[in-house]
């Protein structure tokens, strides 16, 4: 059975890519411009059967996912848990991905066909006092960077951090900085899990789990580290709560679709914002799959 993080954190209280060559990603304004189709949606998930494997799906329509290839991947040890995935500019697929509960490491792997994978390494965090690092996200910024967000714990409370790679292989990387804004708000606070950004209008967009009210909140910063400033909080959107794993993804015709787990319904929802992040639809089951898939990222792509 599938362990939530709610019981782990409670067991603690106690104690987007531009020019590709093959296709475009999360976070190009160019997926939302009117006559721009998207041709296929990947989407890399956990399952409630597992932790240590992947399942890749895909779509024409963001909604309706068919399995690509099940149990597709195995790390070499740990899990594999928050499977977050990019294409890069040698045409190949990344995937980051929690590896353990406890720990200071995040697994990567590549692939040249989304269904065949190679584990690259287990990326030591060097940060002092960190005990667990999870939920790795990708974010291509727009001069091209290719940046790492991962949720660090001291114990008890999460702050997100990010990194930059340093070459094209995206085996080196900067050291792991806090994003600022981001930390917890207060002494009582679990601080901010799953944390994934999207760039709209020259402004970096925030999507962030309060562990404390397990609401999805939303923050805004004029660079990628921040300082972010919170604009949305509490059940702003009507999505409820508890709700994590957040993935956002901008709509071929315009608009934008965030996926969340709601992990104590035993539920995967969306729901998409057409007015800049203002008001959302109400939530929605992911068809065919709400109740198998936990926390996944999706990948748009042009042909």
């Amino acid at each position: 059975m599938a362990v939530s993080r709610r019981f782990v954190l409670a067991l603690a209280g106690s104690v987007p890519l531009y020019g590709l060559a093959a296709g475009r990603a999360v976070g190009d304004p160019g997926l939302t411009q009117p006559g721009r189709a998207t041709v296929r949606y990947t989407m890399t998930a956990f399952t409630n059967a597992s932790e240590s494997d992947l399942y890749v799906y895909e779509s024409t329509d963001a909604t309706n996912f068919q399995l690509l290839r099940g149990s597709a991947y195995q790390p070499p040890s740990g899990l594999l848990r928050d499977p977050s995935l990019i294409r890069h500019t040698d045409g190949r697929y990344y995937l980051t991905y929690t590896t353990g509960w406890e720990g200071q490491t995040i697994g990567f792997a590549r692939s040249d066909d989304r269904v065949s994978w190679t584990h690259l390494d287990d990326y030591q965090v060097d940060v002092a006092g960190v005990t667990s690092t999870w939920a790795p996200e990708w974010f291509i910024d727009s001069n091209g960077e290719v940046n790492v967000l991962v949720s660090l714990s001291d114990g008890v409370r999460f702050t997100p951090h990010l990194m930059t790679a340093t070459d094209p292989g995206l085996r080196s990387w900067t050291p792991l900085t806090p994003m600022v804004g981001l930390g917890p708000k207060a002494d009582t606070g679990y601080g901010y899990i799953d944390t994934t950004v999207v760039l709209h209008r020259g402004q970096y967009y925030a999507f962030t789990k309060d562990e404390q009210t397990k609401f999805v909140e939303l923050a805004v910063s004029d660079q990628l580290r921040g300082r972010y400033s919170f604009v949305q909080t509490g059940d702003w959107a009507g999505w409820g709560s508890p709700r994590e794993g957040q993935c956002v993804i901008p709509l071929p015709g315009g608009g934008w679709r965030i996926y969340f787990d709601a992990y104590d319904d035993g539920e995967y929802l969306y729901s998409d914002s057409h007015d800049n992040f203002r008001t959302w639809t109400p939530t929605a089951e992911l068809p065919g799959l709400s109740g198998t898939v936990r926390h996944f990222t999706v990948l748009p792509e042009h042909g």
